[in-house]
């Protein structure tokens, strides 16, 4: 609940630490004279030329399916990549690393979707960027662009990555998050108009593929209350339907409130009002409800001490906002969650909610969506799937989430990508090595890495082991197992079992209690 606070504290001390070198643009440097509007039209048309692998046109939905435009079920499996919204005027990270390099490596880890925060400022005339790094050919492309200029080539690039965006309207300006859509130097009717000139923007480009309306409302917002200047739901009518007038193509999201019927809960993700009072707009199928859930190490909450706790929690966001789903009134996309994973609670937490996410596999092609908080590792409450380095993955969580990927990606399941890899013959063989990287006395981490030390590339692995004292696994990643008295066989996931001749992959787990020592490994290929 004060995660907006502390992302901001934390996104303007890394702009304060930023090198003011060569290659380094600060706002106001070559360029501030370029106008939002006067690259629209290049910037969408650039766009939609880009998009070629995106996945099948523009989505819509079906009772609680998000459908792509061959009527196929998809689900939105994704990471929030923010900076945008804050005084830098554009993702972070790029006083690092080139976009697209980051672009492509959500992708390989199997991400489908980008969620992109932005506050109103970026729409105003001349907006620059800061802090982006030009040095060694580095984003060389943003060089002078405004930064509606720079999302247009973050959009095109995404395209042609096969990632599709969802717009959020985070904050109205860069100062920080604001409890209703609008403030006493943003009106409702600057925010409409700037929705509308995206949705603008961006149309006949099936990459964006939504706008989520606005970011956490929280009190005073209310659902259902019948007060125009406090009505959530009567505000997401408003400007969804305005929305749909520039591209009635887009994905409406709709996140809840804090409170409703004097039940409170985390800001944007109280959707209990939802049941008597939906969000009504004039195109139909394009509406989404968004949730947010969170851990400990953003606030607490009274479900994390309940006795019960985590048994507790499919109950809590069934009352929340699960029961959208489940009784096929919309999809519902948990637009953020996130947790620095450092408490024993937050790791229940988050075993718990992919094991809730997963569980909708029982309805067939349905499932929730998602996109994970965040990419950025300098979300100060949450952290990120990169580590500090804006380069390294965090293996444990990206790995709690390869369960709830998106089938066909990489990193997310799908068929086999060469089914006939070695078909003059050869010898497929495997080797694993098991690693603790933390232990404690009532559990620990582990990762092992298997690796392919035959001639041919493999199809699949199984690695075997034999605990000595009375350990189990309590979670897996990137690996599904099975156990037989002491013994633990673990078999790949779909998507890293083909691993070519001298490759690897690798899986983890947490395990309990600890102290258990590294047990012998067996690995076997075929």
């Amino acid at each position: 609940m004060f995660r907006s606070l502390r992302r901001a504290l934390c996104a303007a001390a890394t702009a304060l630490l930023l090198p003011l070198g060569a290659g380094v643009q600060s706002a106001g440097a070559a360029g501030a004279s370029a106008d939002a509007s006067a690259g629209a039209s290049a910037g969408a048309s650039a766009g939609a030329s880009a998009t070629a692998e995106a996945s099948a046109g523009y989505w819509h939905t079906s009772g609680r399916q998000i459908l792509d435009a061959a009527g196929q079920p998809v689900r939105i499996a994704g990471i929030n990549w923010f900076g945008f919204e804050t005084g830098n005027h554009v993702v972070h990270g790029l006083w690092t690393r080139d976009y697209k390099s980051m672009l492509d490596q959500m992708r390989s880890l199997g991400y489908n979707t980008l969620r992109v925060p932005f506050s109103d400022d970026i729409l105003k005339p001349g907006t620059m960027p800061d802090s982006i790094n030009y040095a060694d050919g580095k984003n060389a492309d943003l060089q002078g662009l405004t930064s509606l200029q720079v999302l247009d080539r973050i959009v095109a690039y995404a395209g042609q990555a096969g990632l599709k965006i969802v717009l959020d309207r985070h904050r109205p300006d860069a100062g920080g998050q604001s409890a209703l859509w609008y403030t006493a130097s943003v009106p409702e009717s600057t925010w409409i108009a700037n929705l509308k000139a995206l949705a603008s923007r961006y149309a006949g480009n099936p990459t964006v593929v939504g706008i989520d309306l606005h970011n956490e409302p929280h009190d005073p917002a209310c659902w259902g209350c019948g007060d125009t200047t406090r009505d959530w739901r009567l505000a997401a009518q408003r400007a969804g339907n305005a929305v749909l007038s520039a591209n009635p193509q887009l994905l409406i999201m709709v996140e809840g409130v804090q409170s409703y019927g004097g039940v409170s809960g985390w800001w944007g993700g109280n959707l209990m009002g939802v049941a008597q009072y939906p969000v009504q707009l004039d195109v139909p199928n394009r509406l989404v409800y968004s949730a947010h859930d969170y851990a400990t190490s953003v606030a607490q909450q009274p479900w994390f001490s309940d006795p019960s706790f985590p048994d507790n929690m499919p109950g809590v966001w069934d009352r929340y906002w699960g029961y959208i789903f489940k009784q096929n009134i919309a999809p519902v996309w948990l637009g953020e969650f996130g947790t620095t994973l450092q408490s024993t609670v937050d790791q229940k937490w988050l075993a718990a909610l992919v094991t809730y996410l997963r569980s909708t596999s029982t309805y067939g092609a349905d499932s929730f969506h998602w996109t994970f908080w965040s990419w950025n590792p300098n979300s100060g409450d949450t952290g990120g799937i990169l580590k500090d380095d804006w380069s390294t993955v965090d293996t444990v969580k990206d790995g709690h989430l390869a369960s709830v990927k998106a089938p066909g990606f990489p990193g997310g399941g799908g068929g086999d990508p060469d089914p006939d890899p070695d078909p003059g013959g050869g010898t497929a063989a495997c080797s694993a090595a098991y690693t603790v990287s933390s232990d404690w006395i009532d559990g620990f981490n582990a990762e092992v890495k298997v690796t392919n030390t035959g001639t041919t590339p493999v199809n699949s692995w199984k690695v075997t082991w034999t605990w000595g004292a009375s350990q189990w696994v309590t979670s897996m990643w990137n690996a599904t197992y099975t156990r037989t008295g002491a013994t633990v066989t673990a078999s790949n996931a779909a998507h890293n079992g083909a691993v070519p001749a001298g490759g690897s992959a690798s899986f983890g787990f947490g395990g309990a209690p600890g102290g258990g020592g590294v047990p012998s490994v067996s690995c076997t290929a075929a």
